[in-house]
């Protein structure tokens, strides 16, 4: 059974094949549902397409095709279904609610799965500063970078950790988590107020915040002013 956001979809797709002869554009289609993104829209075609309503047809930008389909058996797909004749006007069954499905794949040729995490604003990458947390706000990412745990993004302001890889621009991806073995570079809390990405070292109940740039200097605090909110896995850069 189709959810109500699937219907509709599947509507316009069919609406415009009929009328065009061309299926919709991505943007096209988010607009028609009132989504806020397109990775909404890839969850919807995926969907229908595992149920067996449409396919993508290869090697063609904005190929879509409704398949013929017995909506009261939504079973496996026969190989033998894709050749039959498309059918206008069915009408598939309708549970109530939008149900989560899966990640899916950005509006590229790539089949790579993708998720959006929420995106909590700046943290520095040298003087600490506090994190600005808007939830309102998400960055998609390559699902493999985030098996296991709950994860966020941070965008990096500073340069403070360049030897280590990480530029001022750059989207760090985190893996939230309470402690952290010596050597890993964390996002950590100075005295319930500063957040910064520094190299974590421990030396009796010492807590060392390493920089990876001699241009900063490490610093060095009682193990009651320093709490690990993460640690980083991933990281992003978008060049212009």
């Amino acid at each position: 059974m189709l959810t109500k956001k699937q219907q509709e979809l599947l509507r316009f797709i069919e609406q415009r094949l009929a009328a065009d002869g061309v299926s919709p554009s991505f943007e096209e289609m988010k607009a028609a549902l009132d989504l806020k993104s397109k990775s909404g829209i890839h969850r919807l075609i995926t969907a229908l397409e595992e149920r067996g309503f449409i396919r993508r047809l290869p090697h063609r930008a904005r190929a879509l095709e409704i398949i013929n389909r017995d909506t009261d058996n939504i079973g496996g797909l026969k190989d033998h279904d894709h050749d039959q004749p498309m059918r206008r006007g069915f009408s598939p069954n309708v549970i109530a609610g939008n149900f989560p499905t899966p990640p899916q794949p950005p509006e590229t040729g790539a089949l790579q799965d993708v998720v959006a995490l929420p995106l909590y604003g700046k943290i520095a990458a040298g003087t600490p500063i506090e994190a600005l947390r808007n939830h309102s706000e998400h960055v998609e990412v390559p699902a493999a970078m985030v098996t296991g745990g709950e994860h966020y993004a941070l965008s990096v302001s500073g340069d403070s950790m360049l030897d280590a890889g990480i530029h001022d621009g750059d989207t760090v991806i985190i893996q939230r988590c309470e402690n952290a073995e010596n050597g890993t570079i964390v996002v950590a809390l100075v005295d319930e107020l500063e957040v910064t990405l520094k190299r974590l070292r421990r030396k009796g109940s010492a807590v060392a915040l390493e920089p990876a740039n001699a241009e900063y200097e490490t610093r060095i605090f009682g193990p009651d002013r320093v709490r690990i909110q993460g640690r980083l896995v991933g990281l992003m850069r978008q060049y212009t």
